[in-house]
């Protein structure tokens, strides 16, 4: 490799889930779209590992764990609203080992991206809304056990709640969890981050980048050392799942925010895929590959990044 990797990724992250509104193919498309942008190399992407089940069972219980082995239908895996498959199960045990690199890239070059992961739904013990494994969950808790960071924060900017992130670290003073979500979605009802800001419907750039800036000043007082990114594209205005009316040029200046944040405060920033359900799968990989060239260009200078050419997200 010819120099620091700041892109998690596996094709196997694009399993078959039949049918579907959640375009797993985008793990893939977005890589691609970075690649050829000529701002992505085949060196410059990091293959991850599986999560281990001793990794897992940091945040996930047994007997749930059990049932996604041996592909169990039960009341702690029937609400996932995917198929419950082999290499569906592996595909989500992968983006947590793949989220918890990004993590230990994050804490070596300041940012980096899993281009997957983001599964904010899942529970201790529980699936839910496309979500099997909480990879944000099992990221902390990884580099936690290992010492290498205490504090650490959940940045969520999904237009969904984060419930299962928040049901996971609820009362656990080592982590804050901050979700920015349109209010009157799923999930519902909703559980309870460190700091909730929920939107109402039809909100857009001016108004949300506000109220984000407003929020983060919560999160940097907190002085975490590391910041987990959910950077869901469905806030987007043509969003299938989503009531929000962010731009693409907004959704480039909710990551800046963060982003650039992190970088000023010396805090290193993992960035994970979330959500993003536009009616054209294009829109949505413009608006993942514009959040991957911004963790790229601060992984590689520790600068401001350039904005993008007009015409190109």
């Amino acid at each position: 490799m010819a120099g620091p990797a700041a892109v998690v990724h596996s094709q196997a992250y694009t399993c078959d889930i039949g049918p579907h509104v959640f375009p797993v193919a985008k793990f893939r498309l977005t890589r691609e779209r970075l690649m050829d942008d000529g701002v992505l190399a085949a060196d410059g992407i990091l293959e991850p590992v599986a999560a281990t089940r001793d990794e897992l069972l940091l945040v996930h219980t047994p007997g749930y764990l059990d049932d996604l082995e041996q592909l169990r239908w039960t009341e702690r895996t029937t609400y996932s609203e995917l198929p419950l498959e082999h290499d569906i199960v592996r595909a989500y045990i992968l983006a947590a080992g793949g989220t918890t690199l990004a993590a230990r890239q994050a804490m070596a070059l300041g940012a980096a991206i899993n281009l997957g992961g983001g599964f904010h739904h899942a529970g201790t013990d529980r699936a839910e809304g496309f979500c099997y494994i909480n990879d944000l969950a099992v990221g902390i808790r990884v580099l936690q056990r290992e010492g290498l960071v205490r504090r650490a924060a959940v940045v969520d900017l999904d237009v969904h709640q984060g419930n299962g992130t928040a049901r996971v670290f609820e009362g656990d003073p080592s982590v804050f969890t901050f979700s920015i979500h349109q209010e009157n979605n799923y999930p519902s009802p909703k559980a309870r981050s460190s700091l909730d800001l929920g939107l109402a419907d039809g909100t857009g750039d001016r108004e949300y980048l506000a109220r984000l800036g407003e929020a983060l000043e919560r999160v940097w007082a907190f002085a975490p050392e590391l910041v987990l990114v959910q950077a869901g594209a469905d806030p987007y205005a043509d969003d299938q799942l989503g009531g929000l009316s962010l731009t693409l040029a907004g959704l480039e200046a909710r990551d800046r925010a963060v982003l650039e944040g992190c970088a000023r405060r010396g805090i290193p920033a993992a960035v994970t895929l979330g959500g993003g359900y536009a009616r054209r799968v294009e829109d949505t990989v413009r608006i993942h590959a514009q959040t991957g060239r911004l963790v790229l260009a601060l992984a590689s200078t520790g600068r401001r990044p350039a904005a993008p050419a007009p015409g190109r997200a």
